[in-house]
């Protein structure tokens, strides 16, 4: 099954990484790690919860504007 990442790096360094699809989320120093502990999260979710698939999410970029 392929899911989706979002990756943001941390304040405190590493990453926090996120899976839309079933809200599960975890962190690592490295965006290996990040994945590796997201992947092992999202397993361990499916596990007890059923993805009921909704098509492939779609990951995009807007603008926003900044009084500055």
């Amino acid at each position: 099954m392929v899911l989706t990442a979002v990756l943001i790096p941390a304040p405190e360094g590493g990453y926090t990484a996120t899976n839309p699809e079933t809200g599960t989320t975890s962190q690592g120093e490295t965006i290996e790690e990040a994945l590796a502990n997201l992947r092992e999260a999202t397993e361990l979710y499916l596990e007890e919860f059923a993805l009921v698939p909704a098509g492939r999410s779609i990951i995009t970029t807007f603008e926003v504007a900044v009084n500055a």
